[in-house]
C-alpha cells in the first residue's frame, strides 16, 4: 500500500479542510493553472492553425516540390522541358509522392478599356487537381480544361476582378511579350470565375488557365513544359522526399537532354516560411511564462499547506516517518490539486477551440493577416503534451519547497499544539 498516496487522497477529499485559509489561496493558484494551461492551449491551436492555413494556400498555389529546367530562373519566364520523362512511373511510386501534374507559367498583362494589371498566366491541363482552388472559389465555375480542344477560361481572382471591373463570362484581352518579338502578342480570353484566397501577394498575380495556351504564346511544342509539381502527403517529410525526388530525376537523366533540377515551396518562398518560423518562438515564450506562472502559484499554495498541517507533519515524523515520505504526501496532494485546475484549463482552451471552430467567432483583416478569421487547429497530441509538461514543470518546481518539511521540529509542534 502506498501510504503517502493514501493520506495525500484523505487530505484532498477532506471536507473539513474548507475552514482552513489554505484553501482560498489554493483557489486563487487553481485559477491561474486553469487561466495558464488554456492561454497554452489556445495558444498553439491558433498558431499552428494559423501556419498551417498559410502553408497550405501558398502550397495551393505552387505545390510542394517542383521539377524544372536548370536553366530556368526564380521569374515566371521559364526554360521548356520535354512532359515525357523517362523517371515520372517512379516518381509517381515513391513513398510520400501523392500526386504529378504538369504546368506552365508565362507573365504578362491583363487589360480592359480603362484598366491594365500585370498577371502570370499558369497553365495546367486535363490531370490537375483543382480541389484547392475549388475551395476558394466564390463565383463562377473552374475552367473546363481537356486534352484535345484548347480553352479560352481563365480563372481569375476576386481581386483582380474588383481592379479591372469586370464580371464573370466578360472577356478580357492578355498581353504577352516574347524576348525575339517587339510586338506583343494578344490572347482574348473569357473569365469563368472568381477565387478568393486570402493571399494578396498571390492573388493579385495568378491567373488560370489552359496549358495549350501557354504552349501556343511561347512557340512551344504539345510536348514542352515548364515543369513537374508534386503533391506530397506530409510537409514535415519535405527535404526528405525532395531529396528521394532529385535522386530519381538523376538517375534517368539522358546526355544531351535538358538538365533537371528540384525546389520546393520553402526555398520558392522563404520569406513567407521564415516569417512562420517566428512564430513558433512566441508560442515557446508563452508555454513558459504560462507554465512559470502556475508552478509560483502552485509553490505559494504548498508553503501555506505545510504551514497549515505542521501538527500532523510532527505526527508523522514522531511515528518514524522520514522526510522524503512526508514530502512526497505533500507532492502527490499538489498533483491533485493542479489536475484539479488543469480540468477547467482544458475545458476553457478546448471549448474555445470548438466555438471558434464552428462559428468562427473571431474576424481578422485577411489583407494583414492573409485570412479572415481566427484559425484554430485541434490537435489530440498536441493538447495531451500540454498537460503532461505542465504538470511535470509544475511538479518539479514544488520539489525545493517541500523541502521545508524537513525543517519542522515533531517536538515543537506537537508540544506547541
Amino acid at each position: 500500500m502506498n501510504t503517502e498516496l493514501f493520506i495525500s487522497r484523505r487530505l484532498f477529499f477532506d471536507k473539513s479542510n474548507k475552514k482552513f485559509l489554505s484553501q482560498k489561496i489554493i483557489r486563487i493558484a487553481l485559477v491561474g493553472i486553469a487561466l495558464g494551461l488554456a492561454v497554452m492551449i489556445i495558444s498553439v491551436a491558433v498558431v499552428t492553425g494559423f501556419k498551417n492555413e498559410i502553408r497550405n494556400k501558398v502550397i495551393g498555389f505552387g505545390s510542394h516540390i517542383q521539377v524544372v529546367n536548370f536553366d530556368s530562373n526564380n521569374s515566371f519566364e521559364t526554360r521548356p522541358i520535354s512532359k515525357k520523362q523517362p523517371f515520372l512511373d517512379e516518381l509517381k511510386t515513391l513513398n510520400g509522392v501523392n500526386k504529378v501534374q504538369v504546368f506552365a507559367t508565362k507573365p504578362g498583362m491583363i487589360k480592359t478599356d480603362e484598366y491594365i494589371q500585370g498577371i502570370v498566366l499558369k497553365g495546367v491541363d486535363s490531370g490537375y487537381d483543382w480541389s484547392f482552388f475549388s475551395n476558394n472559389l466564390i463565383e463562377g465555375n473552374l475552367p473546363g480544361i481537356n486534352d484535345s480542344v484548347r480553352s479560352d477560361e481563365i480563372l481569375i481572382s476576386d481581386q483582380v476582378s474588383k481592379l479591372l471591373e469586370v464580371s464573370v463570362g466578360d472577356r478580357v484581352v492578355l498581353y504577352f511579350i516574347n524576348e525575339d518579338e517587339s510586338n506583343p502578342r494578344m490572347l482574348q480570353l473569357t473569365i469563368c470565375g472568381f477565387y478568393n484566397t486570402g493571399m494578396e501577394e498571390f492573388d493579385n498575380l495568378f491567373v488560370l488557365g489552359d496549358l495549350q495556351q501557354v504552349q501556343r504564346l511561347n512557340n512551344w511544342n504539345t510536348d514542352q513544359i515548364s515543369g513537374f509539381e508534386v503533391v506530397i502527403s506530409d510537409f514535415f517529410r519535405i527535404d526528405e522526399i525532395e531529396q528521394n525526388v532529385r535522386n530519381t530525376v538523376l538517375d534517368y537523366s539522358i546526355e544531351n537532354d535538358a538538365i533537371l533540377r528540384t525546389t520546393n515551396i520553402t526555398r520558392e518562398y522563404p520569406q513567407i516560411f521564415d516569417w512562420l518560423s517566428i512564430l513558433d518562438m512566441n508560442v515557446w515564450i508563452i508555454l513558459f511564462l504560462m507554465a512559470v506562472v502556475a508552478g509560483f502559484n502552485m509553490i505559494s499554495g504548498l508553503l501555506v499547506l505545510i504551514l497549515e498541517r505542521s501538527k500532523m507533519i510532527g505526527v508523522l515524523k514522531a511515528l518514524g516517518s522520514p522526510n522524503w515520505s512526508i514530502r512526497k504526501v505533500f507532492l502527490y496532494l499538489s498533483v491533485f490539486l493542479t489536475s484539479r485546475g488543469m480540468i477547467w484549463g482544458n475545458a476553457i482552451g478546448i471549448g474555445f477551440i470548438v466555438v471558434q471552430n464552428y462559428f468562427e467567432v473571431l474576424k481578422l483583416n485577411p489583407t494583414t493577416y492573409y485570412v479572415d478569421v481566427v484559425p484554430v487547429n485541434f490537435s489530440l497530441i498536441y493538447i495531451v503534451l500540454l498537460n503532461i509538461g505542465t504538470i511535470v514543470a509544475t511538479t518539479l518546481m514544488l520539489v525545493i519547497p517541500s523541502y521545508l518539511v524537513s525543517k519542522i521540529s515533531p517536538e515543537k509542534t506537537i508540544r506547541f499544539d
